[in-house]
């Protein structure tokens, strides 16, 4: 019974996770195959099958761990230590480094990882998906919008901030990180102006996108009218059919 009690409250997919973490600092991403990751893990290929469906999930999983550590150990609003009231570039900044803090015993496993997959024409795109899901929670997490068109922009823009300070911290030996730190807040600096200039144009597009709903709706009305007229017509018509099948004969 203990033994089985053990086996429960084992926590597979996270075995999985770190061996493939582990796997990953050593050999490069097409290299590793399922049945290593399982063997590092402890693991029949049955438990792999049944926790993930492949190595990109694994690495999916692997994100979304990092994102709850980062999120769990936020100061609660109102707290000492809360950036709430700080700007906005401040909270951005602060997300960040405590993301990068909570990877850091992944780096080498990561800087090959990014490596590989770049090359990896087929997995680019979930490579990209992933970072855009954990940048879209640490604005959020920053009190940053991140819905409707602006909050897209700001999204994107989060992803390749990230993107280019993570090829600065995978080099980065000084434990203060001062190369990343001075990094990230010169993309920022970047960010804010592009940001900037994207939110004016938005601004001054606002008539032009008003036209243009208008107009839409317009035809939109104009479709829904003809499609009314021609129902009627029709049922008119079907209408007089049938009056003259049933009128006597003469």
């Amino acid at each position: 019974m203990a033994a089985k009690a053990t086996e429960k409250a084992r926590d597979i997919r996270g075995d999985i996770v770190e061996a493939l973490m582990r796997l990953a600092a050593e050999r490069d991403w097409d290299a590793i195959r399922l049945s290593d990751i399982a063997a590092e893990a402890g693991v029949s290929l049955a438990d792999f099958r049944g926790a993930f469906p492949s190595k990109g999930a694994v690495l999916a999983e692997f994100s979304r761990r990092i994102d709850k550590a980062v999120l769990e150990a936020l100061p609660a609003p109102g707290a000492p230590d809360s950036m709430a009231d700080q700007p906005a570039r401040e909270r951005v900044f602060d997300i960040i480094m405590r993301r990068l803090d909570a990877l850091a015993p992944y780096r080498a496993a990561l800087k090959r990882l990014s490596r590989g997959l770049r090359r990896e024409l087929t997995a680019l795109p979930e490579l990209a998906r992933l970072t855009l899901n954990s940048m879209r929670f640490m604005l959020e997490a920053a009190g940053i919008d991140t819905e409707g068109s602006m909050g897209h922009v700001r999204l994107q823009g989060a992803v390749l901030v990230y993107a280019r300070v993570l090829d600065t911290w995978y080099n980065d030996d000084d434990p203060a990180l001062a190369a990343t730190m001075a990094r990230l807040d010169r993309e920022l600096t970047r960010g804010e102006r592009m940001l900037r200039c994207a939110e004016d144009a938005y601004r001054l597009a606002a008539p032009f996108r008003a036209a243009a709903r208008v107009f839409c709706e317009g035809r939109a009305s104009n479709r829904r009218y003809r499609r009314e007229r021609q129902r009627e017509r029709s049922r008119r018509d079907t209408d007089g059919d049938d009056n003259e099948s049933f009128a006597p004969a003469i």
